[in-house]
């Protein structure tokens, strides 16, 4: 026990997070910076300056690049500007309402966004994580593992990216790298605001949840960096649902 870290120091170390212009992402990067991680975020905005008064957005000490994750030539031309990475989180997420999922351009644009470009991402960052032995952690959604009757690709993408944390975790074990993921519950953020910002729909839903109340981002943020930390040595193709219990209901 004498030579395991309880630290959790990620100075010196580089973090990438895709979709960390705000929400869940934007919390997770900052518990990384304040444990001294130089800390680079994605986001679909043209500047950092453009999410000034974005609820949920804060990008202070976070280096911010434009990236559109759902063009393959975009992930393929982008240089990063860091030169080693030690973990990946992938945080994108997108959910389209009123039956527009059913329709195949919503429904193949959020397949796009929570499936195919968390494929494209972890290949485009393999050979820098093999260098570094390092861990990349993708969120997915407890919605994985119960149906959500008005988003069927939501619900496919997200079970689909459970399925990638998985058989990536084993594929690239070989080169040392440490892949596991997290399926956040209920979490007031712009994606869930149809709910959050509806005081009656909000009560039913933490009358479900045993803890009864919302997550936060710092609550995924707390699991993430446990997660990314010599804690979790070996901790390999996990899923960590945190979500106050909801699913136990």
């Amino acid at each position: 026990m004498s030579d395991l870290d309880f630290t959790l120091d990620f100075t010196g170390k580089t973090v990438l997070l895709i979709g960390g212009s705000s929400g869940i992402g934007n919390g997770i990067a900052h518990a990384f910076r304040l444990k001294g991680a130089d800390v680079h975020v994605t986001g679909t905005k043209a500047s950092a300056s453009d999410y000034d008064g974005v609820s949920g957005s804060d990008l202070t000490g976070l280096n911010y690049t434009k990236l559109d994750i759902t063009k393959q030539d975009e992930i393929d031309a982008w240089t990063a500007s860091f030169a080693r990475l030690d973990v990946l989180i992938q945080c994108q997420g997108s959910v389209l309402y009123n039956q527009q999922e059913f329709k195949m351009d919503g429904f193949r644009f959020v397949t796009e966004v929570n499936q195919m470009s968390v494929m494209a991402v972890a290949l485009k960052f393999h050979p820098m994580l093999k260098a570094t032995q390092g861990a990349m952690i993708i969120v997915s959604s407890d919605a994985a593992f119960h149906t959500t009757r008005g988003n069927p690709a939501y619900h496919a993408s997200k079970k689909a990216a459970v399925g990638l944390t998985q058989v990536l975790a084993e594929a690239w074990a070989r080169d040392k790298i440490r892949i596991n993921g997290i399926a956040p519950g209920l979490v007031p953020t712009k994606l869930t605001a149809v709910s959050t910002d509806h005081p009656e729909r909000m009560e039913k839903y933490i009358q479900r949840i045993p803890m009864r109340r919302a997550g936060t981002p710092a609550d995924m943020a707390g699991v993430a960096l446990f997660l990314a930390s010599p804690l979790s040595a070996y901790v390999l193709g996990q899923v960590i649902q945190v979500d106050g219990g909801m699913l136990l209901a």
